[in-house]
């Protein structure tokens, strides 16, 4: 079985710019494309995981969060980052839908599809949600630290302040050194 790193998309690997409809807003968080072409490389396969209630709620259309997707892909692939699959939940949480974070269900069916271990898997988001759906899968947890959302103590298994931190402690945990 496979090892992933489940990653949320705005606010994690690129900018959140609150129910994002325009293709050219698509920008990647500074060291991110970096750190994450350096985990793939290392044998991480890349996830990417995201609620996108923005379609449920009538503020963007199908069309559009499908032209921002293609605008990530193709600027992950321009940093030669392979980012294996997506999956997207477009209901709103008054839908209580089971597919939205955090609900494990998304990434539940990634491990299905693509072979993976969660035990072995690491879920990296910027909010509780997040965070929460990673547990909820038996994965480990990296919180990218922001402003807009404060880090409850003791729920990730680690918090970041930037993508190179994210880096290292993924390393240091893979090497088994105590953090």
């Amino acid at each position: 079985m496979t090892r992933a790193l489940f990653l949320d998309r705005d606010g994690t690997v690129i900018e959140d710019c609150g129910y994002l409809a325009n293709p050219a807003l698509v920008r990647v968080l500074p060291g991110a494309a970096e750190a994450l072409a350096a985990l793939a490389s290392e044998g991480w396969k890349l996830i990417v995981v995201s609620n996108q209630s923005g379609v449920g709620r009538g503020l963007i259309t199908p069309q559009q969060m499908d032209a921002v997707q293609r605008r990530f892909l193709d600027l992950m692939d321009s940093h030669g980052i392979p980012i294996a699959d997506t999956y997207l939940c477009t209901h709103t949480p008054e839908d209580r839908c089971q597919c939205r974070k955090p609900s494990p269900l998304l990434l539940q069916r990634a491990a299905l599809e693509h072979g993976l271990d969660l035990s072995a898997s690491y879920m990296i988001g910027d909010r509780e949600g997040d965070i929460l759906c990673g547990k909820n899968a038996a994965c480990s947890t990296i919180w990218l630290r922001n402003d807009l959302f404060p880090v409850p103590d003791g729920l990730p298994t680690f918090i970041a302040n930037d993508w190179p931190e994210i880096r290292s402690l993924l390393n240091r945990d893979r090497q088994g050194v105590a953090l």
